[in-house]
């Protein structure tokens, strides 16, 4: 009786801890393959000759369709749930990649890019969603973790997959549509069951943010730095293999490059959100951004030594790292239940940016060489520390207790996972007003 008794609780953890697993091996299968076409099909615009503006165009159609498919989703899960939307989207997408192999047109391919990103975006809702709905209170901070770090590992991964075949050929394309449709095996497989399709409703007394204005009166900041986030992670996501050939490297240097800069974002976020939720985060943010400006702006001018690729690895990191700096730094100044209405506005705002960021750099790449990529960046980042010094000189610092803490999220989230994040936030914020509530009640 001892023994059963004492082995049965472990029983159940280990159970769910295994379906979790299941999950996360299918999202790294996703990102690996969403890794390789992003690159892949910059390669080969480029060998295809088609111009940077082009090019930045088609990229950005990509973003403009995750954009769509990130609030499109929700409806369809809700009419046939999240295991047979899973699967539909999953199914096109791994289509839609073979489809740019056999049609090499600019226009045709900036409408197979907007259908994947329709389709990626609503992947991504189901599986954070399943991965949400898996965790516990107390698991919850630490499941985003491995959830980040896992589709970092899978994106970077997909940047050396660009060595086992040429771009020219047919063979590429296969692989990632056989990558995506064996992401889809341990979803159906798994054995946590799928989050219920329920319909939030929030009572009218309840106070929600449901503006961009209203948000961006809260944290004009937070807004602010993520759409620059936005610019930034399509203009290095879409267009720096691009960057990469035009600064005249092989194939095998643009996937090493794209890999470089994917590692740098891994490595730093932790340390710098642990530095965020120690300082004012404004005076983080600004001095990310002023660090990040300088590390592009010396990209421009040194050569391809080792210290070039010290410099991507860190401007990497601090770049992509700017994203999460600015929901924490936003959530700052919401209240629990203005959250989950700001986490879709801010989506949106981050898409909006991604899908200039590669409209904009096509013609920065035409006009000023291979320059114009890190120029952007750096423009990108001194108009962002500029602005967050303005902001510091019209509202004092928040109390260090009223920071919430800093949850590292990948480039592309929807908002499934931002209001994770934002849960894990109001819960440590409760405890830390628990834990005042109890000294002044001692005193």
């Amino acid at each position: 009786m001892t023994s059963e008794s004492s082995s049965s609780p472990a029983q159940p953890a280990a159970k769910s801890n295994a379906a979790i697993g299941t999950l996360l091996i299918g999202v790294a299968l996703l990102m690996l393959g969403n890794g390789l076409q992003g690159s892949l099909l910059g390669l080969r615009a480029a060998s295809e000759g088609f111009s940077n503006t082009v090019i930045g165009f088609v990229m950005a159609s990509f973003f403009g369709g995750f954009l769509l498919g990130a609030t499109a989703t929700v409806r369809t899960v809700q009419r046939v749930g999240h295991v047979r939307t899973f699967a539909a989207l999953a199914a096109i997408a791994s289509v839609a990649i073979l489809a740019h192999g056999m049609f090499v047109s600019p226009l045709v391919w900036a409408m197979l890019r907007f259908v994947t990103g329709v389709c990626y975006a609503g992947v991504f809702v189901v599986a954070e969603s399943w991965l949400n709905d898996s965790a516990t209170n107390e698991s919850r901070g630490q499941l985003l973790s491995i959830y980040m770090l896992t589709a970092f590992a899978g994106m970077g991964g997909g940047q050396l997959l660009l060595n086992l075949a040429q771009p020219e050929d047919i063979d590429l394309f296969i692989l990632v549509s056989v990558l995506i449709s064996v992401s889809i095996v341990p979803m159906l497989l798994s054995t946590a069951p799928a989050p219920q399709a329920t319909q939030q409703v929030t009572a009218p007394s309840v106070p929600q943010l449901s503006t961009l204005i209203s948000v961006y009166r809260a944290s004009p900041l937070g807004v602010v730095g993520t759409f620059a986030a936005g610019l930034i992670n399509g203009t290095i996501l879409g267009m720096g293999v691009v960057y990469a050939l035009e600064r005249g490297f092989s194939v095998e240097g643009a996937a090493y490059f794209m890999s470089v800069i994917i590692a740098g974002a891994t490595l730093l976020q932790f340390p710098i959100g642990k530095l965020s939720d120690a300082f004012d985060r404004r005076r983080v943010i600004t001095g990310v951004s002023f660090a990040a400006a300088a590390l592009a702006l010396t990209a421009v001018i040194i050569g391809d030594g080792p210290e070039f690729w010290i410099l991507v690895l860190l401007s990497g990191g601090m770049s992509l790292s700017l994203h999460t700096l600015s929901i924490a730094y936003t959530n700052d100044y919401l209240e629990p239940t203005e959250m989950i209405g700001a986490s879709g506005l801010l989506v949106l705002v981050l898409g909006v940016g991604s899908v200039a960021g590669p409209l904009l750099v096509g013609p920065m790449l035409s006009f000023f060489g291979a320059s114009g990529f890190f120029l952007q960046i750096a423009i990108v980042h001194i108009a962002l520390s500029l602005f967050a010094l303005w902001r510091m000189s019209q509202r004092p610092p928040l109390e260090q207790d009223a920071q919430g803490p800093y949850i590292a999220l990948h480039t592309a989230p929807s908002s499934v996972v931002i209001e994770a994040a934002e849960e894990v936030h109001s819960e440590q914020l409760a405890e830390i007003a628990a834990e005042d509530s109890d000294k002044s009640d001692n005193n």
